[in-house]
């Protein structure tokens, strides 16, 4: 049977259990809570001979179960998912499977979720606005145990490589700047005074290169450090 006339063995509240099929084909396992994108890239999928989609989950926990059952040769895994991060999902699935190869697709091109992804063992990491030819070639390669990573994710790293990384306070610090609230506040939350706070704050601007507070939780939201 052509990998496009699938039909689901099994349904749960978005995930979707397919027939593994030819066992020469390419497993591809998708993970993302946007509908339309899943049947998109499952019609991608259909349209390739050399590929089947065994299964689609929409959250991390469904994702972590579903490759437990599937086990299938390629992931792409979103970033952002309802119930945790994509990435977060991928470390809970590589705790159990360390070679499960994984590829994040998302919209996002922070450097510093980028690198978080990386280090936690993804394959790659591909944009979504990418060509629907671009997406399969990339399936093929991690699948072939290659790493990839789009010219526009490269030119983000690249962008930001030298520079000093906020430590986790100055994270929390600046993730609460973002919430509104003033450094007397800030200080109460976090159980230190206010001049350790301004202190923070000042070195945040500085490695953000921000000219004000406005201007760094702005930076700080496109580059993935701190999400709204």
């Amino acid at each position: 049977m052509e990998s496009n006339s699938l039909q689901p063995i099994t349904t749960n509240p978005g995930v979707r259990v397919y027939p593994m099929g030819n066992p020469a084909r390419i497993q591809v396992f998708t993970v993302d809570d946007h509908p339309l994108l899943r049947e998109g890239i499952a019609a991608v999928i259909a349209s390739q001979r050399d590929m089947i989609l065994v299964g689609q989950a929409a959250t991390g926990s469904q994702a972590i179960r579903q490759y437990q059952e599937l086990q299938p040769d390629v992931t792409l895994m979103n970033l952002r998912l309802p119930d945790m991060s994509g990435i977060d999902a991928m470390m809970a699935i590589r705790e159990e499977f360390p070679y499960a190869c994984i590829l994040i697709l998302s919209a996002f091109e922070g450097d510093v979720e980028i690198r978080r992804a990386l280090d936690a063992g993804a394959r790659g990491f591909l944009l979504k606005t990418m060509p629907p030819d671009d997406l399969v070639e990339g399936i093929r390669q991690v699948h072939a145990g290659r790493k990839l990573i789009s010219s526009e994710i490269a030119f983000q790293l690249a962008e930001h490589m030298g520079r000093q990384p906020l430590t986790d306070r100055e994270v929390e610090v600046l993730r609460l700047v973002a919430g509104g609230n003033r450094n007397q506040k800030i200080a109460e939350k976090l159980f230190i005074t206010e001049a350790t706070v301004k202190v923070h704050v000042r070195h945040i601007m500085k490695k953000l290169r921000a000219s004000d507070r406005t201007h760094a939780v702005a930076i700080g939201i496109r580059r993935g450090i701190i999400q709204l």
